[in-house]
């Protein structure tokens, strides 16, 4: 006798939901921050769900960094390290409800160091509570922007102090 072959969820297979890990989260009962990162942008989401339903309390684009500081003329570097790191930040101080939250990353690869962690870092030091491990964190230079272009620098040092 044959087996029949298990049909894999059309979002799986578009690389777009991990169910495994979703369920985790699902079964953790702790409201969750997640974070996607797209072709020009930081997206952050605070969301509680209840009985598999999700409510979205909170949504942050790193495209808010125009408002606070950030120049046009760097508009495309929304994405970098500096960037997640300071609209983690904004994410914190929006977020009035402080207290423990789980990360959830989606389907982004998770490499030590990388732009998504910058924003975890973010919120870390905005005060959210978050089970991180401090190793996965890019060093204090990258998140302040030491290895840029002097121009990109300076505006990146002038924004961390507004936004703690």
């Amino acid at each position: 006798m044959r087996k029949s072959k298990r049909t894999i969820k059309k979002r799986r297979r578009e690389c777009r939901t991990d169910y495994k890990s979703r369920k985790k989260i699902l079964e953790s009962y702790l409201p969750r921050i997640v974070i996607r990162k797209t072709n020009k942008y930081f997206i952050i989401q605070a969301v509680e769900s209840s009985k598999a339903q999700d409510r979205v309390i909170m949504t942050t684009i790193s495209k808010e960094l125009l408002k606070k500081g950030w120049t046009e003329k760097n508009k495309g570097s929304l994405k970098s390290i500096p960037a997640g790191y300071l609209i983690g930040l904004v994410a914190a101080k929006k977020l009035k409800k402080k207290g423990k939250f789980i990360i959830d990353l989606g389907m982004a690869r998770t490499i030590p160091g990388s732009r998504i962690f910058s924003v975890v870092k973010g919120l870390v030091d905005g005060g959210i509570e978050i089970n991180a491990d401090k190793k996965i964190f890019p060093p204090k230079e990258r998140l302040e922007g030491e290895h840029l272009k002097p121009d990109k620098k300076e505006m990146t040092s002038k924004l961390i102090p507004k936004l703690k």
